[in-house]
């Protein structure tokens, strides 16, 4: 194997596209062009910022970048190098599949429900998970797993948790800042508890996510909603309430895959942000729940990633990854005084969490399972994105407007005249259609202005019929 030790880049500093994406596709033109080779070792990440005169963490950001996109390959203790399989360059085009309706579908319609954006449990690797236990169990320090373990999850399990986000999503976590839980809303729980309370404020995005408010609220707090547009939280917004408001103590964000809206927060919001937390010493509360379903060439880095941030709690989860009813989630944070909170907490209201549980999950992740399993999902829920847009041009194109999400797993569409959402949700129910009523992500006195379009349980069938009855509900609408 030889070692790259010249890479050779001209760096355009008036491009929209960072530097650290500038270097990640001059790494891959190299590969693709052959000067380097598979197999090939790259320097450290110190002197690849040297001989580039770029920061180190730029280095870490576009390495991270190619190695979630499988161009290098990371082996522990040795270093990280060109992978011995290329990827695609560019996300292949699928083909949509086409579906028929009878008149019997869409007279006597099965009911079908466009839920909050939940992933298909029919493509759960169910077999490849009971082997998984089938293997803890007859390990033989098996009787090890049934005591009592760490509060904050299994060790190994941690160890993996912080080393995919300091070298995938290029954060700098501790392990000893980490916290398994049991799910993404637990998570938002036990911060709430241990961060705010009676008397507090804390920023949120309005529309957004209600259970996580209704996890501050218990906590004490008091909400203070901050409109989403098209670039994400309105920051000139989250400005006047903070020089107005002493008493707001943190800003819970979805910047990746803005829950309703899907919008992801702008670099230069993200900024802006940043700068703002660290001169209010407010917490920024980061929920990526669905890092993992990112259609576009790029995922976006997380806020937490970029280290000016002073003070934030990262929260992430595996459910939607494996399945929903696998409550395995994860928080991080740079407050060591806040997970000492959390420690002492979880163990109050659950003592640990479960081993057997979380060592099944870190068995599927080491053989490879997990990395297939979102390879698939990925590649379906793509599908279904395209599908469904072709399905909104089609019968709601000239009713609606939307912009196409790059990740996740639900459209939002705005109507181009009011509607009475109430009584809208009401008549697709009576066609068989079951719609979040779209105030329920709202606070109190503000209007709503769009619908959640999910689309990832429902077959391509229920979605076309699913859209073109929400289509004959508009019509009645129109002026």
């Amino acid at each position: 194997m030889k070692r790259l030790w010249k890479l050779e880049i001209r760096f355009d500093q008036t491009a929209d596209k960072p530097i650290y994406l500038q270097i990640a596709d001059a790494i891959i033109d190299a590969i693709q062009q052959g000067r380097l080779q598979k197999g090939d070792i790259l320097p450290s990440t110190r002197t690849l910022a040297e001989m580039l005169t770029v920061n180190r963490n730029t280095i870490v950001k576009a390495l991270s970048v190619l190695l979630d996109e499988e161009w290098l390959v990371s082996v522990e203790r040795k270093g990280i190098y060109i992978a011995q399989t290329m990827p695609q360059s560019r996300p292949v085009k699928s083909k949509t599949p086409s579906v028929t309706l009878t008149a019997a579908d869409l007279q006597h319609p099965a009911p079908l429900v466009f839920d909050n954006g939940y992933p298909d449990s029919k493509i759960v690797p169910v077999k490849e998970l009971a082997r998984a236990y089938r293997q803890i169990f007859n390990r033989n320090a098996k009787w090890q797993m049934m005591g009592y373990g760490n509060a904050l999850g299994d060790p190994r399990f941690i160890q993996h948790i912080a080393h995919m986000l300091n070298h995938q999503r290029g954060m700098h976590v501790k392990e000893d800042c980490v916290c398994i839980t049991r799910g993404g809303q637990m998570a938002i729980y036990l911060i709430a508890q241990c961060l705010l309370q009676k008397g507090d404020a804390i920023l949120v995005e309005n529309p957004g996510y209600q259970s996580a408010w209704q996890a501050f609220e218990h906590a004490g707090a008091t909400l203070v909603p901050i409109p989403v547009d098209a670039e994400g939280i309105c920051v000139e917004t989250m400005r006047e309430r903070l020089q107005q408001n002493t008493t707001i103590k943190a800003v819970y964000l979805t910047p990746h895959h803005q829950f309703p809206t899907t919008v992801t927060l702008s670099l230069q919001r993200r900024l802006e942000i940043i700068q703002l937390a660290n001169q209010y010493n407010i917490t920024v509360i980061e929920d990526d729940y669905d890092n993992e379903f990112h259609y576009t060439y790029r995922p976006v880095l997380p806020l937490c990633s970029y280290p000016e941030l002073e003070n934030y709690v990262y929260i992430g989860t595996l459910s939607k990854v494996v399945a929903p009813a696998l409550r395995v989630g994860f928080l991080v944070t740079s407050h060591n005084s806040l997970i000492e909170k959390i420690t002492q907490l979880r163990k109050i209201i659950d003592i640990q969490g479960d081993r057997i549980m979380e060592q099944a999950v870190l068995q599927l992740i080491e053989d490879g399972m997990i990395k297939k399993h979102i390879k698939k999902a990925t590649s379906l829920y793509k599908e279904k994105r395209d599908f469904t847009r072709q399905l909104i041009q089609k019968y709601l194109g000239d009713r609606v407007t939307f912009n196409l999400p790059d990740g996740g797993l639900a459209f939002w569409i705005k109507p181009l005249y009011p509607l009475d959402y109430t009584l809208f949700i009401q008549r697709l129910a009576a066609k068989g259609v079951q719609l979040v009523n779209p105030n329920d992500y709202y606070a109190p006195s503000t209007t709503a202005d769009g619908l959640r379009l999910s689309f990832g349980t429902l077959s391509t069938l229920e979605l076309e019929r699913g859209v073109r009855l929400i289509s004959e509900c508009l019509q009645e609408y129109e002026p």
